[in-house]
C-alpha cells in the first residue's frame, strides 16, 4: 500500500488523509482497502487520526458521492449525512435558484463550508422563503461544486468557531478536492422518474496531469442538464371557475405537461446550463516549500412556477371593489372585477368602478357591463388581455467563481515551526426573471416579461497560519497553533428594468405596482464590512490515554464590534477499544452585509390570500419607522449584531471485532438569533409618524400625505405603495437544540466477496426558548423550527464486492413530521429502498444502473391539495417526486 499526503487540502485548515491510492486504470473491486485517516479538520496536528479526534469527524469518500440518482451535491449530503436536510423548491422565490440546506436542524448560515481547509464564499441568495427554519438565511451555494471533483468529504459535527470563525456553529463541511497528478476519469449519467418526468443528464471529467517534476494539476469539468416535475391537482378555484362556465381557464385542467397551462408548479425546477469547472494544483518550489492553486467557475439557470392568479379576485390586478348591478361603487354590493379609467379618474368619459360578478357562484361577470368595457378604449380591465388568468414562472441566472492561491511549508526544514499564507476572493451573482405576468399600475402597456435585478456576494480572505510543536515533557509534543485572518465582504443589489418597479398611471386606481409577484429593485446598492481576527489553539497527548485541546479566537467586525470564542475538548482512552470524548465550546454568527442591506418584496399566500409583503434593512426609512412603531412599546430598540452560541458535546467511541462505533450526545444553545422577525404592518407604523393624526386607510395615502407634511422624504419609499406589512434582519429569539449521532460501519466476508456495511443515525430536537421581545418570531415560524423536520433520519448501507460485480443496497428512514406550511399534524414516517449495481466490464469501462426509492414511495398527500394544488407538502424531507431511475457510464484511463 502506498501513503499519501492529501496536497489539495492545506497543511493547516483541510482534511489530510493517508489511503490505499488507486490510479483510475485499477477496477472498483481493488479500490476500497482503507487504512488508518490522519485529519486536521477540528485539529491542527498533523498527526490526529479521526478515531483519536476529540470531536466526531466523519469522512465520505467520492465514490459515495456517485451512488445516487441526483448529481446535486446537497442531495447526496442528504443520503451521506443524517443531520444533513435539504427541499425542493417549487415555489420559493430566490430560494429556487439556490436551496437553503440545514445541518442539526438550524439555519444555513450555522454551518461552515470549507474547500480545501479554506472558508467558502457565500451564495448571493437570501432565502425569503426558507420553510421557517431556513427563513433569511444566506448560506453557501453548495450546488456548484462538481461531484467527480472531490476526494472526499469530511464532516466535523461540533462547534468550531474557536478554531474556524463565524458560523462554525452545527459543524464545518469541508469539499477535498481531488489531487492526482495522472489517470482521467469520464461519466455519463442519464435518469428520469418512474412518472416519467425530471429526465436529466450528466456529463462529467477528471482529468490529473504533472506540474513539472514535483507537482499536480487535477482538473475536472460537468455539465447538467433537469427537466422539471409536476406533482400537482387541479386547484378548487379552477374547477369552480369552470363549474360556473368560464371557459378561458379550461386550459388550466392540464396537469401533466409542464407547459404554462399548468395550474400550479408543485413540482422540482428546470435547472439548465448547468456548467462546472473546478481546478486544483500545487507544486513544490523546494524541500520544504510548496505553492498551491484551487478555483472553481460555475453557473446554472434554475426555472420554476408561481401561484396561479385568479381572474376574478388577484388583488392589485383583477379583484375590484364591492360595486352595483351597474358597476357603481356600492360598500354593500357585490365582487367585482377592476376596471381601471386610462386617462385618469375624473377626466374624460367615466368607467365603471368595477365589473359585476354574478352567475353560479358569483364567478362569471355581468356580460353586458364586460362589452361596454371592452369597446370603451378609455376603460381597461386585465380580463381582456388575460382572461384565463395566469401563472408567473420565475427563476435566475447563477455564476459561480473563486480562486485561492497560498504558499506553505516548514521555515528551516527540521525547525518544527511550519506556515501557511493564503489569499482567497470569492463570488457568486444570481440574476433573476420573471415570466408571464403584469405590472398592473400600467395597464394595458405592461410588459409580461420582466427582469427584476440581481444581487452578487463577494468575498475576499487573507490568512497567515502557523504551526509549532514542542516537547514539554507530556507524551505527545505540545501542538502550538497560531494565526490571523482578514476579511471583506461585500454585498451588491442591482437594479432591475424600469418595468419591474414602476409605479404606472393606474397606481392610484387600485392596480398594484412593480412586476406582480417578485417586485424589481428600484435602485443598485453596495454594502461591505469587513473583519480580523487572531486565534491560538493548542493540543496535546497529556498521556498515553488523555488528550487535550484547548482554543481561543478573538474577531473585531465593522459593523457589529467584536467577540471572543473558546474551545476545550478532550478525549480519554478507557482501553484499545473504548474511548470516551467530550468538548464545549462558544460561537456565533455575524448577520452578513446582505442581512444588513437587503431589499425584497415578494407575494406570499397569507391564509388564502396573496399578498404583497416586504424585507427591508432596518438601517432604511422604512426600517426605521418600523423601530420608532415598536420602540413605543416601552422594551427598547431592535438591534442587529451577532448571535450567540453555547454547544456542549459528549461521546464514546468503541470497536466490536471488525465493527467501529461512535455515539455522540450535543446541545447547542443560540441566542439572539439572527432573523426576519414577525411582520410590521406598515400602515401602523406609518399613522403612528404622522403628528397629525389623520388616520391614513392607505399606505400609498399614508406616503403622499406624509411626504407633504415632511415627515418623510418619499422618494425613500419608492416601490412600497402596495406594500401591506415588511420584516427586517435583527436579533430576535433563542433556541436550544438537543440530538444524538450513531455511526457505525463493519466489514465481512460474504461468499466469494466482501461486504461492508455503515450505520448512520441522527436523533434531533429543536426548542424555541423565547421568541424575542422586540421583534419575535410568530407562532407559525415556531412550529416550523421545533416540527417541520422529522426527529429521527438514519441510513443502513450495504456494499459487496465479488469478482467484477459491485451492488450497493441502502435503507433510508425518514421519521414522521408536521407539515407546519400547510397546518398538517402527524405526516408519517418513511423507509425509501435505494439499489445500484456495477459491472466492470474490463480495466478501462464500468457501467451502473440504479433505482432511487424504487419502492416509489411519495409522503402522506395534502389534505387541502386543491386549495393551491399541492398535493404533497414541498417540505417532504425526502421530496414529493417518486421513485427514479439512473444509469451511468464510466471510462478511467
Amino acid at each position: 500500500m502506498k501513503m499519501i499526503i492529501n496536497k489539495g487540502s492545506g497543511l493547516l485548515l483541510g482534511l489530510v488523509v493517508a489511503t490505499t491510492v488507486v490510479s483510475p486504470q485499477q477496477s472498483f473491486a481493488q479500490s476500497d482497502e482503507m487504512i488508518e485517516e490522519i485529519v486536521t479538520t477540528g485539529t491542527r496536528r498533523a498527526d490526529r487520526s479521526a478515531t483519536d479526534s476529540p470531536v466526531p469527524i466523519d469522512v465520505i469518500s467520492g465514490t459515495e458521492f456517485t451512488q445516487a440518482a441526483s448529481a446535486d451535491v446537497q442531495d447526496l449530503l442528504r443520503t451521506a449525512v443524517p443531520s444533513f436536510d435539504v427541499n425542493t423548491q417549487p415555489i420559493s422565490d430566490a430560494a429556487t435558484v439556490s436551496r437553503p440546506a440545514n445541518v442539526r436542524g438550524l439555519s444555513p448560515d450555522n454551518v461552515l463550508i470549507l474547500v480545501n481547509g479554506k472558508r467558502r464564499h457565500r451564495g448571493s441568495v437570501i432565502s425569503f422563503l426558507g420553510g421557517g427554519i431556513s427563513d433569511g438565511a444566506q448560506g453557501v451555494d453548495i450546488s456548484s461544486i462538481p461531484a467527480l471533483a472531490l476526494k472526499q468529504v469530511e464532516v466535523l459535527r461540533d462547534g468550531a468557531s474557536s478554531q474556524y470563525g463565524s458560523d462554525a456553529i452545527a459543524g464545518v463541511i469541508n469539499f477535498v478536492l481531488r489531487d492526482a497528478d495522472q489517470g482521467a476519469d469520464l461519466q455519463v449519467n442519464y435518469g428520469s422518474t418512474f412518472e416519467g418526468d425530471g429526465n436529466n443528464y450528466r456529463v462529467a471529467g477528471n482529468i490529473g496531469l504533472p506540474l513539472g517534476e514535483s507537482g499536480f494539476i487535477n482538473l475536472t469539468g460537468e455539465i447538467n442538464d433537469v427537466e422539471g416535475t409536476v406533482r400537482s391537482v387541479v386547484r378548487d378555484d379552477v374547477l369552480a371557475l369552470i363549474a360556473a362556465g368560464n371557459t378561458d381557464v379550461a386550459d388550466f385542467q392540464t396537469i401533466n405537461s409542464y407547459t404554462n397551462e399548468v395550474p400550479q408548479y408543485w413540482g422540482q425546477p428546470d435547472v439548465t446550463d448547468d456548467v462546472k469547472f473546478f481546478v486544483n494544483a500545487g507544486i513544490d518550489l523546494s524541500e520544504s516549500t510548496e505553492l498551491y492553486f484551487f478555483g472553481n467557475y460555475a453557473q446554472r439557470t434554475a426555472e420554476g412556477g408561481f401561484f396561479f392568479r385568479n381572474p376574478t379576485n388577484r388583488g392589485g390586478v383583477y379583484a375590484g371593489p364591492l360595486v352595483d348591478a351597474n358597476g357603481d361603487l356600492d360598500p354593500a354590493g357585490i365582487a367585482s372585477v377592476r376596471v381601471g379609467d386610462l386617462d385618469g379618474l375624473g377626466v374624460g368619459g367615466a368607467c365603471p368602478a368595477g365589473i359585476p360578478l354574478s352567475g353560479t357562484g358569483g364567478l362569471i361577470m355581468d356580460p353586458a357591463i364586460l362589452a361596454a368595457v371592452t369597446a370603451d378604449p378609455n376603460c381597461f380591465s386585465f380580463v381582456e388581455t388575460i382572461p384565463s388568468g395566469f401563472v408567473p414562472r420565475f427563476g435566475g441566472d447563477n455564476e459561480d467563481m473563486a480562486i485561492a492561491a497560498g504558499l506553505r511549508g516548514e521555515f528551516n526544514l527540521g525547525s518544527g515551526l511550519s506556515y501557511d499564507f493564503s489569499v482567497s476572493q470569492g463570488s457568486n451573482r444570481t440574476d433573476f426573471f420573471i415570466r408571464n405576468t403584469v405590472n398592473a399600475s400600467l395597464g394595458p402597456n405592461t410588459p409580461r416579461n420582466f427582469v427584476p435585478g440581481g444581487q452578487e456576494q463577494t468575498e475576499t480572505m487573507v490568512n497567515a497560519d502557523f504551526v509549532y510543536a514542542m516537547d514539554v515533557g507530556f507524551a505527545s509534543d505540545l501542538n502550538v497553533a497560531f494565526g490571523t485572518e482578514y476579511r471583506k465582504e461585500e454585498f451588491d443589489l442591482f437594479a432591475g428594468d424600469a418595468a419591474s418597479y414602476a409605479l404606472g398611471p393606474l397606481s392610484d386606481q387600485g392596480f398594484s405596482s412593480s412586476s406582480n409577484g417578485f417586485g424589481g429593485f428600484p435602485n443598485s446598492t453596495s454594502a461591505d464590512q469587513d473583519s480580523i481576527a487572531a486565534y491560538v489553539d493548542l493540543e496535546a497527548d497529556l498521556t498515553d490515554k488523555l488528550t487535550l485541546q484547548a482554543a481561543v479566537r478573538f474577531e473585531d467586525f465593522s459593523e457589529f464590534g467584536n467577540t471572543t470564542d473558546v474551545k476545550i475538548a478532550g478525549m480519554y482512552h478507557v482501553s484499545d477499544t473504548l474511548r470516551l470524548r467530550g468538548a464545549y465550546s462558544t460561537g456565533f454568527h455575524a448577520p452578513t452585509a446582505g442581512q444588513a442591506n437587503i431589499t425584497n418584496v415578494t407575494t406570499q399566500n397569507v391564509n388564502g390570500v396573496l399578498q404583497d409583503q416586504g424585507t427591508l434593512p432596518l438601517s432604511s426609512a422604512a426600517g426605521q419607522l418600523a423601530a420608532d412603531f415598536i420602540e413605543s412599546d416601552g422594551n427598547g430598540r431592535p438591534q442587529l449584531g451577532p448571535e450567540d452560541a453555547r454547544n456542549f458535546a459528549f461521546g464514546v467511541s468503541f470497536d466490536v471485532g471488525e465493527s467501529t462505533w461512535t455515539i455522540d450526545y450535543y446541545d447547542i444553545q443560540l441566542e439572539d438569533r439572527v432573523a426576519l422577525g414577525a411582520n410590521v404592518n406598515f400602515l401602523d407604523a406609518l399613522n403612528f409618524a404622522d403628528p397629525n393624526n389623520n388616520d391614513y386607510q392607505t399606505v400609498s395615502e399614508a406616503l403622499t400625505g406624509l411626504d407633504a407634511d415632511g415627515v418623510i422624504n418619499r422618494q425613500e419609499f419608492i416601490g412600497l405603495d402596495d406594500l401591506t406589512v415588511f420584516r427586517f434582519f435583527s436579533n430576535s429569539f433563542d433556541t436550544t437544540t438537543t440530538g444524538v449521532d450513531l455511526v457505525g460501519n463493519f466489514g465481512f466476508a460474504l461468499g466469494s466477496g466482501e461486504s461492508t456495511i455503515t450505520v448512520a443515525a441522527n436523533y434531533n430536537k429543536t426548542k424555541v426558548d423565547d421568541v424575542g421581545t422586540l421583534n419575535p418570531i410568530d407562532s407559525d415560524r415556531v412550529r416550523a423550527l421545533e416540527d417541520l423536520l422529522p426527529n429521527i433520519k438514519g441510513s443502513v448501507t450495504w456494499t459487496h464486492l465479488v469478482n467484477n460485480f459491485r451492488t450497493m443496497l441502502r435503507a433510508n428512514y425518514y421519521g414522521g413530521w408536521d407539515d407546519t406550511g400547510n397546518g398538517v399534524d402527524g405526516i408519517g414516517a418513511a423507509f425509501l429502498l435505494d439499489a445500484e449495481v456495477a459491472y466492470q466490464i474490463n480495466d478501462k469501462v464500468e457501467v451502473v444502473g440504479g433505482l432511487s426509492n424504487m419502492f416509489d414511495t411519495y409522503p402522506d398527500k395534502n389534505p387541502g391539495a386543491g386549495d393551491l394544488g399541492q398535493l404533497y407538502s414541498e417540505a417532504s424531507p425526502f421530496g414529493f417526486n417518486g421513485g427514479a431511475w439512473y444509469v451511468r457510464a464510466r471510462m478511467t484511463f
